[in-house]
């Protein structure tokens, strides 16, 4: 089970060693990890996505609970939850028919084109998890030269 966890912690040093020391020692994969200060400057929150079956889960949210530097642990449940994770593509142009066919895909993921190059142009794709993998596996044949991601940033909807 794919996993969205919502952390608010104390804005000081030394914190996310303690969260990710947290999963190291529970021998726990971190999938992608964001961190961002709150609209309370004395408190950031950590998005983070793990997979594991329920007890896993439940198991690393009641230790997470336990830190004395954490406000307040959340499993969110992605069908009440707005997330989004921020891509970077750089991809491979070898003609000009390339370039239009990348500019379509971009479009119909609502991407956006930067630094577009005689051998190259940039995607960025703001998205959820799964349609950065769809969008990827689209561009896949042109020839990916790099990628970055940011990790998912995610908020409870109202009333959930």
């Amino acid at each position: 089970m794919w996993a969205i966890l919502s952390i608010v912690v104390e804005n000081k040093p030394g914190i996310l060693f303690k969260i990710t020391h947290l999963f190291r020692s529970r021998n726990f994969n971190i999938d992608s990890i964001s961190v961002g200060v709150t609209e309370n400057p004395a408190y950031s929150r950590m998005t983070i996505t793990t997979f594991g079956d329920e007890k896993q889960v439940a198991q690393i949210v009641k230790q997470l609970d336990k830190m004395i530097d954490t406000i307040e642990v959340k499993h969110l449940d992605e069908h009440k939850t707005v997330y989004r994770e921020l891509s970077l593509f750089k991809i491979k142009i070898s003609n000009a028919s390339d370039s239009m066919e990348i500019n379509k895909l971009a479009n119909a993921y609502g991407g956006k084109i930067h630094d577009v190059k005689k051998e190259s142009l940039m995607v960025e794709l703001t998205a959820t998890p799964d349609q950065i993998k769809a969008f990827e596996e689209l561009i896949q044949p042109f020839g990916i030269l790099d990628v970055a991601r940011t990790g998912v940033a995610a908020l409870q909807r109202s009333g959930s």
